[in-house]
C-alpha cells in the first residue's frame, strides 16, 4: 500500500539514477524528451547525425541543478547498422545498462496534396511530386531505423531489469515517437509519411509483445503539431523551433487552436518512463485532432 507522500509529482516522475539514450535528441521532440528526463535526474545521452547540434543542445539546456545530465554522443546515422552498433558499444563502455531508449529521429518526406477530383489531374499531381526513393527513405528512417535502434540496445535495456525478489521488480522501457498521422485517415498530403508512421505504430505493438519476454516495455507517443524542425522547417541558436498559433488555427482541425507545448511532451515521456504497468500503448498527444479527423 502506498502512503500519500508517494503520490507527490516529485516522486512519481523522479528518474534520478536513470540512464537514457535519445536519438534525434538535439532538436524538436527528442530535445523535449531529453530536457524532461535530465531535469528530473536522468543521465541522457543524445545522438544524431549533426554533432554540432547535439553539442549545442547539451550546452544550452544542461540542467542548472540536480544530478541530471545531457551528454552528446555520436554522430550516428540511425539508418546505418554499423553506426547503431558503434553507438550501443560506446554507451556500453560508459554505462552498465540503460533504463530508457527514446527513438525520436525521423523525417517528413515529400508532400503532394490530393486536391483534384479529376483522376487524370490527381494522378499527375501525385505522380510528378513524389518519388520512389523518397518513399523508401521515409520508411527506412521512420520504421526500419526504429527497429534496428531498439534491437541494438536490447542487451543494455535488459541489463537494467530488476528481477522479482529484489525490491520492486523493474522493467526497462522503449518509447518510439510515431505520429497522429499514423492513426488518421486524412493524408495531409503526406502519403509516404503517414504510411510510415502507421507502420511505426504497428512495429511498436509487435516489439511490445515480443520484447516483454526480455523484460522490456515498448510504447509510443503519437504527437500532433509540436514545434520542431519538421513542422517549423528550422531551429534557432538554442536548437529550438517555433510554430505560431495562427499556423495551427489555419488548419481548422485542432480544437485547442495551438501547437503542443514542450512541457506537455515532457509529461508524456516521463509517464511512459515510470509507469511499469503500461506496455504496447500508443498515446496520442494531439490536442484533440483525432476527435475531429477520422482515425482507424
Amino acid at each position: 500500500m502506498s502512503e500519500t507522500s508517494e503520490f507527490s509529482a516529485q516522486n512519481l516522475f523522479n528518474v534520478k539514477g536513470f540512464v537514457a539514450v535519445v536519438t534525434g535528441g538535439g532538436t524538436g521532440i527528442g530535445l523535449m524528451a531529453t530536457q524532461s528526463l535530465a531535469a528530473n535526474g536522468a543521465k541522457v545521452y543524445i545522438t544524431g547525425r549533426r554533432m554540432e547540434a547535439l553539442e549545442n543542445a547539451a550546452k544550452e539546456h544542461q540542467p542548472a541543478s540536480g544530478e541530471g545530465q545531457i551528454i552528446p554522443i555520436g554522430p550516428c546515422d540511425v539508418t546505418k547498422k554499423d553506426d547503431l552498433l558503434r553507438l550501443a558499444e560506446a554507451v556500453g563502455e560508459k554505462e552498465k545498462c540503460i533504463h530508457l531508449l527514446v527513438c525520436a529521429a525521423g523525417i517528413s518526406g515529400p508532400k503532394a496534396e490530393p486536391e483534384h477530383t479529376d483522376a487524370e489531374s490527381l494522378r499527375s499531381r501525385l505522380w510528378d511530386n513524389e518519388d520512389v526513393n523518397d518513399w523508401q527513405n521515409n520508411y527506412q528512417t521512420n520504421v526500419t531505423a526504429v527497429y534496428f535502434t531498439t534491437v541494438a540496445f536490447l542487451p543494455l535495456l535488459q541489463a537494467a531489469m530488476r528481477p522479482k525478489g529484489q525490491l520492486e521488480p523493474y522493467t526497462s522501457s522503449v518509447v518510439t515517437i510515431s505520429s497522429m498521422s499514423g492513426i488518421m485517415r486524412h493524408a495531409q498530403g503526406h502519403f509516404s509519411y503517414n504510411t510510415a508512421k502507421g507502420a511505426t505504430v504497428h512495429l511498436t505493438k509487435l516489439m511490445s509483445a515480443e520484447f516483454q519476454k526480455a523484460g522490456i516495455r515498448v510504447n509510443s507517443i503519437a504527437p500532433g503539431y509540436f514545434p520542431s524542425e519538421m513542422t517549423a522547417k528550422e531551429s534557432d541558436e538554442r536548437q529550438k523551433s517555433h510554430v505560431p498559433h495562427e499556423k495551427i488555427q489555419e488548419k481548422g482541425h485542432v480544437p485547442l487552436e495551438r501547437p503542443g507545448r514542450e512541457i506537455e511532451m515532457g509529461m508524456s515521456v516521463l509517464y511512459l518512463t515510470k509507469n511499469q504497468y503500461v506496455n504496447g500503448e500508443i498515446i496520442a498527444v494531439d490536442g484533440g485532432v483525432l476527435n475531429v479527423l477520422a482515425g482507424r
